[in-house]
């Protein structure tokens, strides 16, 4: 088995290689590198045929996963089948460390501002600040932790926060708050680069929640995203903060929403705005609410950046977890079924959203409410 680093890759002539992405749909999501085709690690496994077929044998093929351990595999199968094949040594995270810019580092902000402003104005900006006029997101006084994981919704995030607090019309503070649960150094790294070259001033701090939850075999994600929770609030009220903002989107909503339905048999929504529990004056608001999935990727791409996508020890199999504890392979579950669902009405997202707006207490046999359970039977004989 053959392999080729990041360096090699960028000085072969395009037209004689052809790149090959076989993490999982989930992961895609996130980015691939420039010029690569998909077929995921479960294609080649269920269907090689098909996937040889796509494959052009007077080129060479090279192949990455997340991290350059799947596609050995991958690689050495395609060298069986007489394919001049060879694995990326690092995977996508190499190109990932290899994409750290050292250009101009101002030009880059600049860029990523303007955009913002003019071309992704409508579709990212607008629907941020309605989301923070409906819900009552951002008050007089208020001072907010950004939280920033390191991915491309919130870094957005941080981005809209600071063009809204440009406009002036409410008085608030901003802290762009990272929390460190274990990263490698190369992650860490590219948290901080990406930062830098969006003009994002990042407070950093530690804890050890990945080498916590590292023996946790049942639902370790879950738990992974409660103790992250309970790290940012209690990091963001030391620091004077009232309130954690977290870039959970409208694609995020929907989705929370039928997987409920689907999995959990009950019906309820991911809130835009929550008061802590635990932390006592402290609230979590959410708003990229109203902003769609596919138009943060435009403006990520647009810019030409690259972002961390999770970098726990989970994700050494090439899969991702989310900040609500759920794993990628369940929530692309329900992102494919909502997309064919939309090919037969394309209203389907709006109507899944509004579904919890629209609720009517009057035909549900069945609610809680402040964790009191109420029966329609309660009050049927009532006139």
């Amino acid at each position: 088995m053959k392999e080729i680093n990041i360096t090699e890759l960028k000085n072969a002539l395009e037209d004689s290689f052809q790149l090959v992405d076989i993490r999982d749909e989930g992961s895609v999501i996130y980015g691939m590198i420039p010029g690569a085709m998909h077929m995921a690690f479960s294609k080649f496994e269920n269907d090689i045929e098909d996937c040889v077929d796509k494959l052009q044998k007077d080129k060479r093929i090279i192949v990455y996963c997340q991290r350059g351990e799947k596609s050995k595999d991958i690689a050495s199968q395609l060298e069986d089948l007489g394919f001049d094949s060879y694995s990326l040594v690092g995977g996508y995270n190499a190109f990932l460390m290899d994409s750290i810019q050292t250009d101009d580092l101002e030009e880059s902000r600049q860029k990523a501002e303007e955009s913002i402003r003019k071309k992704f104005h409508k579709s990212l900006f607008s629907p941020f600040a309605k989301a923070c006029k409906k819900y009552e997101l951002i008050q007089e006084g208020d001072h907010i932790a950004v939280c920033i994981s390191g991915g491309k919704d919130s870094m957005l995030m941080a981005k809209l926060f600071q063009e809204i607090q440009r406009h002036r019309k409410v008085s608030f503070d901003l802290t762009f708050l990272v929390m460190d649960p274990g990263y490698n150094a190369e992650n860490r790294k590219l948290i901080e680069s990406n930062a830098k070259r969006l003009g994002i001033p990042v407070t950093i701090f530690e804890s050890t929640i990945f080498d916590a939850v590292d023996m946790i075999e049942k639902n370790p994600c879950y738990l992974c995203a409660r103790m992250r929770r309970g790290y940012l609030y209690s990091k963001a009220k030391e620091l004077g903060c009232n309130k954690i903002a977290l870039g959970h989107h409208y694609d995020d909503v929907i989705e929370t929403i039928l997987m409920g339905m689907l999995h959990s048999g009950q019906i309820q929504t991911m809130m835009p705005k929550l008061h802590s529990t635990n932390f006592e004056g402290m609230e979590l608001i959410r708003p990229l609410y109203l902003v769609r999935e596919e138009d943060i990727c435009k403006w990520r791409d647009y810019n030409n950046l690259h972002f961390l996508q999770c970098a726990c020890h989970f994700t050494e199999t090439c899969s991702t977890c989310h900040e609500d504890g759920t794993t990628s392979s369940k929530r692309l579950e329900t992102k494919k079924l909502i997309a064919k669902l939309k090919e037969n009405n394309p209203f389907i997202e709006g109507n899944i959203f509004k579904s919890v707006e629209n609720v009517n207490l009057d035909t549900v046999i069945e609610y809680k409410a402040k964790g009191v359970r109420y029966n329609f039977l309660d009050t049927y004989n009532n006139k």
